[in-house]
């Protein structure tokens, strides 16, 4: 299985509804706190994403909350 780091913001919904999704998928994830972190913030952005959540899974980017793009990275149906 591929690493994935969830990048949040606090009081983001789109970050909750990522975290839900990956908790129903029993995937196990790093959290960071991009209010926390501004290096990471950078190397968001960097990669073109200009909001939260971000997921990385392995050396994909996926910015923002896209069901999609997640299962078809990971594989899964």
């Amino acid at each position: 299985m591929k690493p994935i780091a969830l990048f949040t913001l606090p009081n983001c919904k789109w970050c909750e509804e990522a975290k839900f999704y990956l908790k129903s998928k029993k995937l196990k994830y790093n959290l960071i706190d991009l209010s926390k972190n501004k290096e990471v913030l950078k190397d968001c952005q960097k990669h073109g994403c200009t909001g939260a959540p971000v997921i990385l899974i392995g050396n994909s980017w996926i910015c923002g909350f896209d069901k999609n793009k997640i299962n078809k990275e990971l594989g899964i149906k």
